[in-house]
């Protein structure tokens, strides 16, 4: 459901005197549940710093995921946005917010809901579109997102970005959210960093992301035992790697699954068992990869060879694609317990890092 405050056109808007989010939290006894890792952010200093990471927002369209207690929503309103939607799965905040509509008329909309399962293709007004080369659409989403969330969140997001879909039906929707300090280090690794990961690569190559400062744990509350980082994101226009989803996704996963160890170990599991040393030979010869580099040391060119590569194998072979090597694995352990060996067999390594 969709609560909305009455119309009314404030000229240059303020926020009416209001409770602070701290006496929201003690008002509606709000508490942060562990389960769902909440931590609420209450310095508005803060909150206000954070919002100015997202650009210019006055007369823009905002989606802020998670509100909560509504500290981020104050600042958003108080930027003098067009429209605000909030989208918060959990019941306990909504009549928080609610007020907080009630004081910004016309202004808020509030969605109990689910961010990952919420269709955001008809969040936003049509006339609001844009193409996808143009500047990016006066169009926003902020969060500050539960831990549990953030990667699956922004890994769904990702692949919006590359079907132009989801919140990217509107173009390039830029993103200004918050991750663990370790998340947002690797989200944003070059190539040799020691955080340089499959969220690295997967980001990077569909986006312009940029760390923009730390907030100390000490900030939340209750506080979390480690620091968090605000990263923004704009789409770019053209991917650094032009193939589907799905395919850069399960080469670069492969390439990081043994990721102490040199890459052409990672790319044997896209083959399978037969024929896996001549194939894997093959594709990084093609795509000039040396096969003694560490998977953290690839360069997003290294990447787009491998996937281009692959693509042309795959398109050779159509069943390649489908192939699983944990499903190779599963099902070679399966045989193995069938036989009923006297001895029982010890665990391949691979079986082990897996």
């Amino acid at each position: 459901f969709c609560l909305m405050a009455v119309p009314g056109k404030v000229a240059a808007f303020r926020l009416p005197p209001l409770p602070t989010v701290g006496e929201i939290i003690k008002l509606f006894r709000l508490k942060a549940q562990k389960q769902l890792s909440q931590n609420f952010l209450l310095d508005l200093r803060l909150t206000d710093k954070i919002v100015r990471q997202a650009g210019e927002l006055k007369n823009a369209h905002v989606c802020e995921v998670g509100p909560g207690p509504g500290g981020i929503t104050r600042s958003i309103l108080s930027a003098g946005v067009e429209q605000l939607l909030l989208i918060e799965k959990d019941a306990r905040f909504v009549p928080g917010l609610q007020m907080l509509s009630e004081a910004a008329p016309g202004k808020v909309c509030i969605v109990h809901g689910d961010i990952l399962t919420y269709k955001m293709e008809k969040a936003f007004p049509k006339h609001l579109k844009k193409n996808w080369e143009d500047e990016p659409p006066d169009i926003h989403i902020i969060g500050n997102l539960p831990f549990s969330v953030s990667t699956p969140l922004i890994i769904k997001w990702l692949e919006n970005v590359s079907k132009k879909d989801g919140p990217f039906i509107y173009g390039r929707t830029q993103l200004t959210l918050t991750f663990q300090k370790e998340v947002a280090e690797r989200l944003t690794a070059n190539p040799g960093g020691k955080q340089r990961s499959r969220l690295s690569i997967m980001t990077q190559h569909l986006c312009t992301v940029e760390n923009c400062f730390v907030i100390p744990g000490q900030a939340f509350v209750p506080k979390p035992k480690v620091d968090v980082a605000v990263v923004h994101f704009t789409p770019l226009v053209q991917p650094k790697i032009q193939q589907p989803f799905k395919l850069v996704e399960k080469v670069v996963q492969s390439v990081f699954q043994f990721r102490r160890k040199y890459c052409f170990r990672g790319i044997e599991t896209l083959f399978p068992e037969s024929g896996r040393l001549k194939r894997t030979e093959q594709l990084m010869m093609t795509a000039n990869v040396d096969p003694t580099l560490r998977p953290f040391q690839l360069s997003m060119s290294h990447f787009r060879n491998l996937c281009n590569t692959y693509r042309k194998m795959c398109d050779e072979d159509p069943s390649l694609f489908a192939y699983s090597y944990r499903e190779e694995l599963r099902q070679r352990k399966k045989t193995r317990n069938l036989l009923k060996s006297t001895s029982q067999p010890e665990q391949t390594e691979e079986e082990n890092q897996l």
